[in-house]
C-alpha cells in the first residue's frame, strides 16, 4: 500500500456516507490499522445527522474484502477481543440503515462485514464464502449469528461448515444478497438505494428497523409488544403520512421504489 494512502476512507455522497476499504493490493483484507480506521469512520457516520445511510464497499472491482489479513494478525493486538469487534465495528449495531456494495471476492471476515449490513448489492461476478474454514480460522465477527438470521439455519450451516464459495445467482436465490447488478454498478446502485431510503420519513422507518432487529428471535407476543413502543413522535409522523396519502400523495405505490 502507498505510504500516503489511508487503508479506509469515508466520504459523503448525497445522503450517504461511503466507507471504502482501500487495500486492493491485499484484496481489501483488513489489518489492525484498517480495523481501527473502520471503527473511527463508523463513529463519524453515527455522529453525522446528515448521513442517513452507510454504504460499505471495497476499492476496485476485484474484491469487496477478503477478511482479516492473515499475514498481519500480529497487528490486531487487543482488537481480537474488543467489544467493538476485530474488524472494526462488527459487534456494534448501526442506528441507521447500512448497505454493502460488493464486487468480486467477498470472503471470510469480508462476508461477515457484508452480513453486518442491512442490504447487500453484488455484481454478477461476485463470489461469497467462509473460506477461512480450510485454515481452521473461526468466525468471530458475527457470521455464525447473522447468517442464520438472514438465510435460515440449514443454508447457514451449509456455508459455515463446508466453507464453499457461492456465486451471485445462488447467493440471491438463498436470500443472502438483496440484488444482483452488472459489473461495475454495485456502488452506483447502492447509492441509488441509499437516496431512496433517505427520502422516506426517517422517524417511522428507523423505528420499524429497530423493532425488526431487536425482536428477531423473540416470541411473537414479545415482538409485538416491542413494535408497539415506537413512541408519540412516530405516531405523529404516521398521522401526517396518512393525511398526505388521503390527499393523493403516493397513490399506486408512487415514490416507494429504492
Amino acid at each position: 500500500m502507498a505510504a500516503d494512502r489511508e487503508p479506509a476512507r469515508l466520504e459523503r455522497v448525497g445522503a450517504a456516507a461511503v466507507l471504502t476499504i482501500d487495500r486492493p493490493e491485499r484484496r481489501n483484507a483488513v489489518d489492525g490499522a484498517t480495523a481501527e480506521r473502520l471503527l473511527e469512520h463508523f463513529r463519524a457516520f453515527e455522529a453525522d445527522d446528515g448521513a442517513r445511510v452507510l454504504v460499505l464497499t471495497g476499492a476496485g472491482e476485484a474484491a469487496f474484502c477478503a477478511g482479516a489479513d492473515l499475514k498481519a494478525l500480529d497487528t490486531f493486538g487487543p482488537r481480537l477481543d474488543s467489544a467493538e469487534g476485530p474488524l472494526g465495528f462488527t459487534r456494534l449495531t448501526s442506528s441507521k440503515p447500512t448497505i454493502a456494495a460488493i464486487s468480486g471476492w467477498c470472503l471470510a471476515g469480508g462476508l461477515e462485514l457484508a452480513l453486518w449490513c442491512d442490504l447487500r448489492v453484488v455484481t454478477e461476478g461476485a463470489r461469497l464464502g467462509f473460506t477461512e474454514r480450510r485454515f481452521g480460522v473461526p468466525l468471530i465477527d458475527g457470521g455464525t449469528q447473522r447468517l442464520p438470521r438472514i438465510v435460515g439455519l440449514g443454508r447457514a450451516l451449509d456455508l459455515i461448515l463446508t466453507g464453499r464459495v457461492v456465486d451471485a445467482s445462488e447467493a440471491e436465490a438463498m436470500g443472502l444478497v438483496t440484488e444482483v447488478v452488472p459489473g461495475g454498478r454495485h456502488l452506483e446502485r447502492a447509492l441509488e438505494m441509499a437516496e431512496g431510503l433517505a427520502r422516506f420519513p426517517q422517524e417511522t422507518m428507523l423505528a420499524d428497523r429497530r423493532a425488526a432487529l431487536a425482536a428477531h428471535g423473540l416470541p411473537l407476543e414479545d415482538g409485538l409488544a416491542l413494535e408497539s413502543c415506537a413512541g408519540p413522535s412516530v405516531h405523529a409522523d404516521a398521522l401526517r403520512g396518512a393525511r398526505r396519502f388521503a390527499q393523493g400523495e403516493g397513490r399506486g405505490a408512487a415514490g416507494t421504489g429504492v
